[in-house]
């Protein structure tokens, strides 16, 4: 039997999916409703394309809030307050000089399901994440990308 992904999280990360899951539980189910009952009402269903966009829309809304439940209940909360400053771990932000751009960014190292890489937010599974993953100040690190192989040095580390 396969064991169940546990899914590392900030508490911050947390109250994100629990709030979307609200609001499709909620807000988003009811519009749904709302659009079926509309579509319903304009007869055959066989040639009834708001029918099926509203059904396609239900799919996809149901399919997620069961994903969000699963994630939720698999979630492992970092207390932030253990958060190390001495290595990095999930929670930590990190300023590292980016040997590709010679310059210095920061990130913030959180878990899978809270990833953003437009908010600076990167997974400790992607390859930039782990290979920052246990690394000190000053430590040298390569991650293989995409584009080939990434030389980072660590030179902070901090929680907010």
């Amino acid at each position: 039997m396969s064991e169940v992904k546990k899914y590392m999280m900030t508490y911050e990360g947390v109250k994100k999916l629990e709030d979307e899951l609200e609001f499709l539980k909620t807000v988003k189910r009811k519009e749904i409703t709302e659009k079926i009952k509309v579509a319903l009402g304009y007869g055959d269903l066989s040639e009834n394309s708001e029918y099926d966009e509203a059904k396609n829309e239900q799919a996809f809304t149901e399919g997620r809030i069961i994903q969000l439940e699963n994630m939720l209940k698999n979630a492992v909360v970092v207390d932030e307050s253990e958060i190390s400053t001495d290595t990095v771990t999930i929670g930590s932000i990190v300023k590292v000089k980016d040997y590709d751009f010679d310059e210095e960014v920061e990130y913030i190292i959180v878990g899978s399901a809270e990833a953003d890489p437009m908010e600076s937010k990167i997974s400790n599974e992607s390859p930039v994440g782990s290979a920052l993953m246990g690394k000190k100040v000053g430590d040298i690190v390569e991650a293989v990308v995409p584009s080939g192989v990434s030389k980072f040095e660590v030179l902070g580390i901090r929680r907010d």
